[in-house]
């Protein structure tokens, strides 16, 4: 249940943010893919996933050695949220170990890019490339260590960026308060979520990204109206059984995470653990934001005492304007 002016108003502070910070748009920042297969002696298949967004910033630029010859001119497929770019490349043999690659570019972007690199002896290696790092020398293969923490950190930056996740787990809290009954709606929604994410990372199902992403929105809305429910007086499921509603929406949300994680690829000798590491990063990344909302309320309350009776309704407002925006976006985009 809704309760203080405290509460209110740093919700009302979280949601300015959120509209402001993300141009009004959710999802902006999706990470790139860059995987170097080697098919032969020296030859190598390369797959170079541009996210579309960081493209529309600055173009991102593969610089790859000297020493590295293109064998057919790089083609490219325009995805709906990716561009595709692929080539065959020749390097002299055993030589690209310890060669440098750069993405140029990345520096003024907030994206990250997983370089995956496989030689044809099984020996694979991933490395996280990100604005402040650029650059990479080809080593050997990751540890488990490594690929925990690159995953990880993919899955903790993907959650803190993905402002429709977050208002979805910003109106629970508004709708239950800090209670109990709130840690077993965070609880519902992660085990949902991780579910879906991985049956759909696993391939063991499908569904398309665009209308996810469009009721993903709508789950917003609802929740929105659930707020202006609770604030009148009125019946409201969410607030009578907040893990029931966390549950359902929270399979539509794992999809979305699914499509993040698709974008960038699993390492085919480390998949239950790249998996879980994501997973860990994302429920990471939630648990932050949901304490630092708690950490302000509780300053807010402290230091204001009155704030006018209109103001309870403005979260649900706020918040049902910015889903609803998501929703028209979204459904326009089909």
């Amino acid at each position: 249940m809704i309760k203080g002016y405290g509460l209110v108003f740093a919700v009302i502070v979280s949601a300015c943010l959120l509209l402001f910070g993300s141009g009004a748009r959710a999802d902006d920042s999706q990470p790139g893919y860059l995987e170097f297969s080697e098919i032969s002696d020296g030859r190598f298949s390369v797959l170079w996933r541009i996210p579309k967004a960081a493209n529309a910033q600055t173009p991102l630029a593969l610089i790859l050695p000297d020493t590295v010859q293109n064998l057919t001119a790089p083609t490219t497929t325009a995805m709906s949220r990716t561009i595709v770019e692929r080539r065959l490349i020749q390097v002299a043999p055993n030589s690209f170990a310890g060669s440098r690659i750069e993405v140029d570019g990345l520096l003024e972007t907030n994206t990250d890019v997983l370089v995956r690199v496989a030689f044809s002896n099984g020996v694979a290696t991933t490395t996280l490339l990100q604005p402040s790092q650029n650059w990479m020398i080809v080593q050997g293969p990751r540890s488990a260590a490594q690929i925990t923490w690159d995953y990880t950190v993919l899955g903790f930056e993907h959650i803190l960026e993905g402002f429709d996740h977050l208002l979805f787990v910003l109106a629970l809290l508004l709708i239950v308060g800090p209670s109990r009954r709130l840690f077993w709606a965070i609880t519902a929604f992660t085990g949902a979520h991780s579910l879906t994410l991985a049956g759909a990372t696993l391939g063991l199902v499908w569904v398309p990204g665009p209308p996810v992403e469009a009721v993903i929105a709508l789950s917003i809305l609802f929740l929105a109206g659930e707020m202006l429910k609770v604030v009148r007086g009125k019946p409201s499921l969410t607030a009578r059984s907040p893990w029931l509603v966390a549950f359902t929406f929270g399979l539509l949300h794992g999809f979305g995470f699914a499509g993040a994680l698709a974008d960038v690829g699993l390492p085919p000798h480390e998949i239950p653990l790249a998996l879980l590491m994501f997973n860990v990063g994302v429920e990471l990344g939630q648990l932050v934001f949901v304490l630092g909302v708690l950490g302000v309320t509780m300053v807010l309350k402290k230091a204001v005492r009155y704030w006018p009776t209109w103001m309870e309704q403005l979260p649900a407002y706020c918040i049902g304007s910015i889903s609803a925006f998501w929703l028209i976006e979204r459904v326009s985009g089909f």
